[in-house]
């Protein structure tokens, strides 16, 4: 099995619907009593926090496929290529959520009401950037080399070698006279 890497306009559709949301929500926020902006301050932390643990589990399994690490569970390494591209997803549509809420504040800036929420958005916008990076970073370094499957090159380049070398040449059989005359029947 072949893991494929994430196309980039999983980012970009990601980035763009939490864009929307974001901006919906805040314009629906400010006509409201309800009040849900912005981010607590945990929220910037937290998003930090998982991106350096899966760029630190990343490394060990970019380590393990450099041959500097003896061993590797293969479930750990999957799970820390599914966790890489999970956060750089995540973190797009994270991104965008909190950007479409800070084009809508921003003008609204001059209130120090709107001027902590612009600060709030700005920091988790920036962090969840942060989590995009890291995930593509670390969804790279999970890459292992293949095994002796039929995905390793050396196993593609060995069956080219043993298809060209290992092919008897075409004789043409010819039939002999003494096999077709009939003279040695009874």
């Amino acid at each position: 099995m072949k893991a494929r890497r994430t196309p980039w306009h999983y980012f970009l559709i990601a980035f763009i619907a939490g864009l929307v949301a974001g901006a919906a929500l805040a314009f629906g926020s400010m006509n409201s009593s309800v009040n849900v902006l912005g981010s607590s301050w945990v929220v910037p932390v937290i998003l930090a926090l998982l991106g350096i643990l899966v760029m630190v589990l990343a490394w060990n399994v970019h380590k393990y496929a450099k041959g500097e690490l003896k061993d590797i569970d293969p479930r750990r390494a999957f799970n820390t290529l599914v966790m890489a591209k999970s956060l750089s997803v995540a973190g797009a549509a994270l991104a965008g959520w909190y950007l479409g809420q800070l084009f809508v504040v921003l003008p609204r800036g001059d209130s120090p009401y709107y001027s902590e929420i612009i600060l709030e958005c700005a920091v988790s916008a920036g962090v969840a950037l942060f989590d995009v990076v890291a995930g593509v970073v670390a969804e790279m370094w999970c890459q292992l080399p293949p095994k002796d499957g039929p995905e390793n090159p050396k196993v593609k380049q060995r069956k080219k070698m043993m298809g060209d070398a290992g092919a008897a040449p075409k004789v043409a059989t010819h039939a002999h006279p003494e096999n077709h005359s009939g003279a040695g029947r009874r």
